[in-house]
């Protein structure tokens, strides 16, 4: 076939023109190869869409020039917005054209075999977006060539109708079908029409994980397709992204963090990992549901409070009043006595008949000896309410001056009082005051009656 090297140079400015730029992020270019027919019906004069054009269209037989090997090359790159521009290059044989006078008289549109080659380039717009498909892409196209049919050539202006249908991200089958108008008489205008495999390449894959950059929320990162190109490093199924412990495998419900022991408290925020605990103490375990972890827990497996190391408070004297409340820990009391024993009427009696046994000296304060006895067992009873306080009070007969008797019963009841302290009572629990003659429980006519009103009384501070 003459003239090959112009298939050749079409090849060349092909692929040359596939490796002008560098690959993109969005897969653009395509090359496509396959077969082409040429159809030079109607003959007409050559005149843009004459009333015949689309007459015989479909009529194979007696008008496509179609040869039997691969005959036609394209390339195109995407340049956004649904445009693209493709470069093509074909090579045909041609025994029919029109209705030209052949060498057979019995059939007018035969000619003696003439070569044809084609250069165009062509701009075209995808209108794949518009019917929402991403399997059926039709296009349209508009652009320029250069022709030769034998020696002849001439340039010619092309509008074009297309369609691809991919099977895949990256391979498809494509037909088209290119009205070319020559601008020379000698060159008739005519159809072109193709068919062949496209692939579509050039696609960045950045982190090398097999997803294009455009298609890759991670495209720095190797990653996984179930996650847009992002990785799950610890391959608990859950993005980094989204993983709050990404490099340990963990429980969705836990965003991506491990729960060891079950608890619900990730590993990392639970003060036992390896034992089922409680989220309010950080994951550790209370047996006794007292609040203090077991580890915390003087007491595990019996409540008590926090601040006596989970234990229960003691109660010692068993009186219903803690030890830690209990102002006499070791005395059974009532809890209305802060846990002491409160002091009765009868014990209040016993105090003031002892009192009033207590034997002075005549005239004066000092205590005789032979009150030792009755100040001890005084002492006794007073240590047995150690809460309780009490008041010691001195009186007199009406013998003597008032002014004596008042002095006198205040310093006697002073001396009762020391004494008390000195052999175990604590001071703040007494108060010594004198009545003098002021609060007789007797006549003080007589002698008996005079004896009674002498007296101390011990009585409790209310």
């Amino acid at each position: 076939m003459k003239n090959l090297s112009r298939l050749l140079f079409v090849a060349l400015l092909v692929i040359g023109l596939g490796n002008v730029n560098a690959q993109d992020k969005n897969n653009p270019w395509q090359i496509t190869i396959g077969v082409n027919a040429v159809d030079a019906y109607p003959s007409g004069d050559g005149g843009a869409f004459s009333e015949t054009i689309f007459d015989e269209y479909f009529n194979v037989e007696d008008h496509w020039n179609i040869l039997p090997s691969l005959s036609t090359i394209s390339v195109s790159k995407y340049m956004g917005d649904g445009f693209s521009f493709g470069v093509s290059g074909s090579l045909n044989q041609i025994t029919k054209w029109g209705d030209v006078p052949g060498s057979n008289p019995e059939e007018v549109n035969t000619v003696d075999d003439l070569s044809y080659y084609g250069v165009d380039g062509t701009i075209k717009y995808t209108l794949g977006e518009l019917i929402n498909s991403n399997t059926l892409e039709p296009y349209l196209g508009i652009g320029g060539g250069y022709t030769w049919v034998d020696e002849i050539g001439a340039g010619t202006l092309n509008g074009t109708l297309g369609l691809n249908v991919w099977f895949s991200d990256n391979v498809g089958l494509t037909l088209q079908s290119s009205y070319k108008h020559a601008f020379e008489d000698y060159l008739q205008t005519h159809f072109q029409h193709s068919a062949g495999i496209s692939i579509k390449f050039g696609g960045a894959d950045t982190d090398g994980d097999g997803i294009y950059d455009k298609d890759d929320a991670c495209p720095e990162v190797a990653g996984l397709a179930a996650f847009n190109g992002c990785p799950d490093t610890d391959g608990d199924g859950i993005e980094d992204s989204k993983d709050d412990c990404p490099n340990e495998a963990g429980l969705a419900e836990m965003n991506g963090c491990p729960d060891s022991d079950g608890d619900g408290v990730v590993d990392s925020a639970d003060n036992c990992p390896t034992v089922a605990g409680l989220k309010a103490l950080a994951g550790c375990p209370d047996a006794d549901g007292d609040g203090v972890t077991d580890g915390d827990d003087a007491c595990p497996n019996n409540a008590g409070p926090a601040a006596n190391k989970g234990c229960p408070w003691p109660d010692k004297d068993g009186d219903g009043v803690l030890d830690k409340d209990d102002k006499c820990p070791d005395v059974k009391g009532t809890v209305a006595n802060n846990g002491c024993p409160e002091v009765s009427d009868e014990v209040q009696k016993t105090l003031n008949a002892y009192g009033k046994t207590i034997l002075f000296d005549t005239g004066k304060s000092s205590i005789k000896a032979q009150s030792a006895k009755v100040l001890s067992d005084i002492v006794a009873i007073l240590n047995e309410y150690p809460i309780s306080k009490f008041t010691i009070e001195g009186h007199t007969d009406s013998v003597g001056s008032e002014s004596l008797n008042q002095n006198l019963s205040n310093s006697r009841a002073n001396a009762v009082k020391d004494y008390l302290v000195n052999n175990g009572v604590n001071a703040s629990r007494l108060t010594a005051v004198g009545y003098g003659e002021s609060k007789p429980i007797d006549s003080n006519n007589t002698s008996a009656g005079r004896a009674n009103n002498r007296r101390v009384e011990i009585n409790l501070v209310k």
